[in-house]
């Protein structure tokens, strides 16, 4: 990816983001002092419930309404407000980035969640993963775009490994954005318990191409390993075909299944489609990001 490049998906992502952002106002999360709707108790206008008085309670919220029907002093209880913890997590493994038109949308995906991030006033920590190999990186590296320098220092012992999450120092009760495209052997099961770990909320994002999902390869072909540079001569018929076809569904059946069991939001966005139209196809109405 040239800066160029980067730039554009940056200010799309800018433009995209009053329109689209992470779920905050949807769901109830925990936090430091903010403007969203927590899971516990405090002095915003959003009343919750009553409970009796206890003397040291603050006599501001006692219900003197209730005290002149009853006789018995009451408090009334307010929603906390919130400052939501975000823990965004960029899969840089080579594949991401592999075909030109799926590096843009990885990209799209990073700064999108970034960028909405920051403009809900979030608790922002970035980090960057390929396999073993990870660094957390500051928000300005990502307005500026240097974080694509740092992608190339990262040396993982194993390219084509999944991402080992559990390495990442996440945040309790932080809502973990994950964006990745999947494309690693075994099971989901790791990946998801690390999104959930100290109380955490996962969402994935996961961008892929059409041409993933439903090649047209016949005849003899050339297949490159994304992440090792390796190069592997097959020949395609219909049987084999038809065999990645189904491998292919069947892996991404299995991770949808396990994050409905997790409870984490899921959503694969194709790369072909303008942003907004790729991002209605799945990621909102898996309620993995909401309509301003």
């Amino acid at each position: 990816m040239t800066t160029e490049e980067l730039q554009i998906c940056h200010q799309r992502a800018i433009a995209t983001s009053s329109r689209v952002r992470i779920p905050l106002r949807s769901s109830v999360w925990k936090g430091q002092s903010g403007e969203f709707a927590g899971a516990g108790t405090g002095s915003s206008l959003d009343f919750q419930d009553h409970r009796i008085y206890v003397p040291g309670d603050d006599p501001r919220h006692i219900n003197w309404q209730a005290y002149a029907r009853t006789g018995s002093y009451s408090m009334k209880l307010y929603r906390e407000e919130v400052r939501p913890v975000i823990d965004l997590i960029f899969d840089v493994s080579t594949s991401m980035f592999f075909d030109p038109l799926k590096a843009i949308r990885s990209c799209d995906l990073f700064y999108l969640c970034a960028e909405s991030a920051q403009r809900s006033g979030a608790s922002l920590q970035i980090h960057l993963i390929q396999g073993d190999a990870h660094r957390q990186i500051r928000y300005e590296a990502v307005a500026t775009h240097h974080w694509w320098q740092q992608v190339a220092q990262l040396s993982p012992s194993d390219p084509a490994q999944a991402p080992q999450l559990e390495l990442v120092k996440v945040r309790a009760n932080a809502i973990r954005l994950l964006v990745s495209d999947l494309l690693f052997s075994g099971a989901p099961e790791p990946i998801l318990r690390a999104l959930h770990q100290r109380q955490g909320s996962g969402i994935v994002l996961a961008p892929y191409l059409q041409s993933e999902v439903d090649p047209a390869w016949d005849g003899n072909y050339e297949f490159i390993d994304a992440e090792n540079q390796t190069r592997h001569p097959h020949r395609i018929e219909a049987a084999t075909l038809k065999r990645y076809k189904a491998s292919y569904m069947k892996h991404f059946s299995l991770w949808k299944q396990a994050a409905q069991r997790h409870q984490v939001s899921m959503a694969r966005v194709p790369a072909e489609f303008e942003i907004l139209k790729a991002l209605h196809a799945e990621a909102i109405m898996q309620k993995a990001l909401e309509n301003h």
